[in-house]
């Protein structure tokens, strides 16, 4: 905001970097699920191991938590006087 940012700007860089870190995570995550789905094929019953519908609801319920979580940081980055945070560094 010192710079010219507004509010709205600055929330969306800091909720833009929680994203790319979780977008990240549920990459990695899903590799890593569908790397070792064949690990644990014998010790499902009734289900199968790439099981896309579970897939899509859990990564929606991480990426609306990531969101939440992400928003008490933006709002605390909005409300940071611009010359206290100048002086700080």
């Amino acid at each position: 905001m010192a710079l010219g940012a507004s509010r709205t700007k600055i929330a969306k860089m800091v909720l833009r970097k929680t994203l790319v870190l979780v977008g990240l995570g549920i990459a990695v995550g899903i590799a890593a699920a569908l790397a070792t789905s064949r690990l644990i094929l014998n010790l499902l019953y009734g289900v199968t191991p790439n099981n896309t519908r579970t897939c899509v609801i859990v990564c929606g319920t991480l990426a609306g938590v990531a969101v939440v979580a992400g928003y008490a940081p933006a709002r605390h980055a909005m409300r940071v006087d611009p010359m206290a945070a100048l002086r700080y560094e």
